[in-house]
This record gives C-alpha cells, sequence and structure tokens, in this order.
C-alpha cells in the first residue's frame, strides 16, 4: 500500500509555479476586460443619458407602463411569428434538400430537373425578399385560381419558403459537395447503388456539417417572418405598429423587438456553441 501512495503521480514545483502563473494571468487578464468593459458601456451610457434629447426619446420609446399595456398584444402577434417560422422551416427543409439533390445529381435523365433548380435558386436567391412576399401575397390572389387561398398568413408562409428554400439548398448543396469522392467510391465499392450511396453515406455527413449554418438560417428565417407584416398579417410587427400608430409612441416597436431579441440571442449563443464544437472536432480529428 506505501508503494502504491510513494508511486502515485505528483506535479512537480516547476509544474506548480506555472499553474499558478496561468492564474495570475488569467485573473489580470479578466480585471482588465471587465475595467474595459466597465469604461466603454459606462461612457455610451453617459452620453445617451446626458443628450439634449434623452428625455423626449425615453418617453416616447421607452415608456415602461405603455409597453405593459401592449405586451400581451405583441407576445400573441409574436405566436404568429413562431408558427409560420416552425411551419415554414419544415416545408423549407423538405424542398430545400430536393433541390441540393437535384443541382448534385449527374444522372441524364434528370438534366432538365437540374436546369429547373439551377434557375430556381438564382432567382429566389437574387430577389429581396419583402419582394417575393409582394408578388406572391398580391400577385396569386389576382389569377383567381380556384383551390388556391387567399390568406394572407398562408401567401406570407409561401412566400418566405419559396425564398429560403433556395438559401437553405446551397448549405445543403456545399455539404454534399464536401464530402470527399473516396466516400462515394467506398460505398459503391461494398455494393451500395448511388441512391443508398447518397441517403446512408453522403447525407449524414453533409447535414453534421453544415449544421451551424442551417441554425444560422433558421435565426434569420424567425426575424425575417416579421417582413409579411406588410400583408396585414397581425404578428409582433404588425402589432406593434397598430398601437404605436395610436399614440404615436414607439415603445410597442421596443418590446417586439426585446422578445424576438429573447428567443433569437439563446438561438445564436447555441449556434456559436455548435460552430466551437465542430471546429474543435476538426481541429482536434481531422475533418470528418
Amino acid at each position: 500500500m506505501s508503494e502504491k501512495k510513494s508511486s502515485a503521480w505528483s506535479p512537480s514545483s516547476r509544474e506548480l509555479e506555472r499553474r499558478k502563473s496561468r492564474r495570475r494571468i488569467s485573473r489580470k487578464q479578466a480585471s482588465i476586460a471587465a475595467a474595459s468593459s466597465i469604461f466603454v458601456l459606462g461612457t455610451l451610457a453617459i452620453i445617451l443619458v446626458t443628450s439634449p434629447g434623452w428625455e423626449t426619446v425615453k418617453a416616447t420609446f421607452f415608456d415602461i407602463d405603455y409597453g405593459r399595456e401592449v405586451f400581451p398584444t405583441v407576445v400573441r402577434g409574436l405566436w404568429i411569428n413562431l408558427q409560420l417560422t416552425f411551419i415554414g422551416g419544415a416545408a423549407i427543409g423538405v424542398i430545400a434538400l430536393g433541390l441540393a439533390l437535384l443541382r448534385t445529381t449527374k444522372s441524364p435523365a434528370l438534366t432538365p430537373f437540374r436546369f429547373l433548380a439551377t434557375a430556381y435558386v438564382d432567382i429566389f436567391r437574387g430577389a429581396p425578399l419583402i419582394l417575393i412576399i409582394l408578388l406572391v401575397g398580391f400577385g396569386v390572389p389576382a389569377l383567381g385560381l380556384s383551390g388556391i387561398s387567399s390568406n394572407v398568413i398562408f401567401l406570407g408562409t409561401v412566400a418566405v419558403v419559396l425564398t429560403y428554400s433556395a438559401y437553405v439548398a446551397e448549405v445543403i448543396r456545399s455539404g454534399i459537395l464536401s464530402i470527399h469522392p473516396s466516400q462515394r467510391a467506398a460505398a459503391r465499392s461494398l455494393g451500395l447503388t448511388s441512391g443508398q450511396t447518397m441517403r446512408f453515406v453522403v447525407l449524414p455527413q453533409a447535414i453534421r456539417r453544415v449544421v451551424p449554418p442551417l441554425l444560422n438560417d433558421f435565426v434569420s428565417l424567425l426575424k425575417d417572418t416579421g417582413l409579411v407584416s406588410i400583408l396585414g398579417v397581425t404578428d409582433a410587427v404588425r402589432a406593434a405598429q397598430i398601437n404605436a400608430s395610436r399614440t404615436f409612441n414607439y415603445t410597442p416597436y421596443v418590446v417586439a423587438a426585446i422578445l424576438f431579441l429573447l428567443i433569437t440571442i439563446p438561438m445564436t449563443r447555441y449556434t456559436d456553441r455548435a460552430i466551437r464544437q465542430r471546429t474543435s472536432a476538426q481541429n482536434s480529428e481531422g475533418a470528418i
């Protein structure tokens, strides 16, 4: 027993000194960062509250009582944004995957569809989302087609899905193209068909690689659903606009912005964490 105790590893005095030095440097850096942050943020706060128009801005944009009054209305509008985000996100995932597969296929029989997929991506990536919303929202009902709903929420969702499908398709395509050809060759040598190779070998690796940018697109999707308000959808932005127009007090806009931030900031931090984990895995183990 005594031999085990004597043979147990313990850091040397030099290693202990290094650890102590590293802790000292870390504390010093943390202190400098804290002091710098307090100085910069404090200076900005002082400039803001001492500016000549601060009282007017405070009454117009940061009226706490009016914020409490409009809060339930804006929250109900935000629920519309969340519904559009999740329903639209599911549709975008399916359409974008199909577009990405069409753009990466080498089958001669699918050449016309590959050209159509490329044209789709070029058009909807090149046109501003707000124009697509206006064209779909006002153009589709004008066609008078039977069986096509003229509900503004439906049309707004369709416009967002059309645009974001093009962006997400390119993200997925980049993930597919990042898989080394040797992966396909190895799968085919094992007897897998082209479809099986894509499904079981290429796509799982490709999707895993593009999770961080897909999360970024999801955050952007949540924010951009606010643009459907131009069609008259009473989402958070529209609800804030209605309340602001009644009193010419713009606190409802601040309330809507805060609600969006409460959702998007955690999602953004999670995306950053996923990116760091992905980068760390690649650095330690190589590309996977």
